[in-house]
């Protein structure tokens, strides 16, 4: 599943995330003077080579002055906490990690310079990872929201999904949207720590709820009869119907949106810096390209890119 690497978000990639931090930095007020003392082939030949100090972000540019992105570059590795049995999103293979939240993170390593480092994340432990340093940032379906936003920083969105239902072939109990699972006899099932489980307390609250730590257990669950439905994002619906074809449908009656962000560290400028290399994707048709070879191989369109949140930066 894994696409072949986009080798354009090298040269290019590098300029464009520096020139966005460049602007995110202008409390600075100097890189416009300073131009017009320096030849401008030289300069532009110099800023365009992917060297080490090229990929740096500029001084000021972000909170804690780069420190985070200079960290990670002197490491040599960027650590990705990301889900392991995710189809379409992050699956590891003997191969590697594979999914559109791998690419998307491995784009954020290229243009570093460093090699990703993939550590599996499920929905629960995503913040503490973060919290406690475990990780430099997270890629794993990660819901954008006022409760984690607390507690870490977002870049992106770079995706919205929206809670939808998977049910076994032929839907045998016709369900048809969130209120056929607000009762006691039957049993739905999501993931702990997930806005999936917020949301069907909140929107269904007499339903018989089952709970795990991952999805793939939830459609065990199903194929064992003790669940009659899964509830959590469409594209995480559909990577499992893609894997099982004869077991599963979509009811297609999403009731919520779910924005995905990259998670960092609260106060991270590593934050400002992904938004830069998300913007770099959109614009050069890398993120299209990484949806296409991933979520789109299961048969999904690839829609617009969204608007990506640069308050801050």
């Amino acid at each position: 599943m894994r696409m072949r690497r986009n080798r354009r978000l090298g040269i290019a990639l590098v300029a464009a995330t520096a020139l966005i931090l460049s602007a995110c930095g202008s409390d600075d007020g100097d890189d416009g003077g300073e131009a017009t003392e320096t030849e401008p082939a030289a300069e532009t030949e110099e800023s365009m080579a992917p060297t080490d100090e090229s990929m740096a972000p500029s001084e000021g540019g972000t909170s804690g002055g780069g420190e985070a992105v200079a960290a990670i570059q002197e490491s040599g590795t960027l650590r990705v906490g990301i889900k392991y049995d995710q189809p379409l999103f992050g699956v590891n293979t003997p191969s590697g990690v594979v999914g559109f939240d791998a690419e998307i993170a491995t784009a954020i390593a290229e243009s570093l310079g460093v090699e990703p480092e993939f550590q599996e994340a499920v929905s629960a432990n995503r913040e503490p990872f973060l919290q406690e340093d475990q990780v430099d940032l997270v890629a794993a379906t990660y819901t954008i929201n006022e409760e984690r936003d607390e507690v870490v920083d977002f870049a992106g969105p770079y995706y919205v999904a929206g809670q939808d239902i998977m049910v076994a072939t032929g839907n045998p109990e016709g369900i048809e949207g969130i209120e056929s699972l607000n009762t006691a006899d039957l049993t739905t099932c999501t993931v702990e720590g997930s806005t999936s489980l917020e949301n069907l307390n909140e929107m269904a609250p007499d339903a018989d709820v089952l709970t795990f730590d991952t999805y793939s257990k939830c459609a065990d669950a199903m194929r064992q009869g003790r669940a009659a439905a899964v509830t959590t994002d469409n594209v995480i619906l559909i990577g499992l119907i893609d894997e099982a074809p004869d077991d599963f449908e979509l009811i297609d009656n999403p009731f919520t949106e779910e924005p995905y962000g990259i998670g960092v560290q609260e106060g991270s400028d590593l934050r400002c810096y992904v938004n830069g290399v998300l913007q770099t994707m959109y614009d050069d048709g890398s993120w299209a390209e990484a949806y296409e070879a991933t979520v789109g191989s299961a048969g999904v369109s690839t829609p617009e890119p969204p608007e990506l949140n640069n308050e801050g930066c």
